[in-house]
C-alpha cells in the first residue's frame, strides 16, 4: 500500500498503470492511496524515485 501521494486523479491513474506494468502485478487506487498485490516494497521505491519523487517523500513500511 502506498499512502500520502498528493497527486491529481489523472496522474494517480498514470502512476498506478506504470507500477502495475513494471511490477507485473494487479492493483488499484482507492481514497488517495495505491494498493498493489504482492510484496514490492524495494522495487516500488526505485520506480517512484525514477518518476520524480524524492527519497525523503517515500516512507516504506
Amino acid at each position: 500500500m502506498i499512502d500520502g501521494l498528493n497527486e491529481s486523479s489523472t496522474s494517480m491513474r498514470e502512476l498506478i498503470k506504470k507500477l502495475k506494468s513494471r511490477l507485473a502485478c494487479g492493483g488499484t487506487a482507492k481514497e488517495g492511496r495505491i494498493e498493489l498485490q504482492g510484496d514490492h516494497k524495494n522495487r516500488v521505491k526505485k520506480i517512484l524515485i525514477e518518476s520524480g519523487f524524492t527519497p525523503e517523500m517515500i516512507d516504506i513500511r
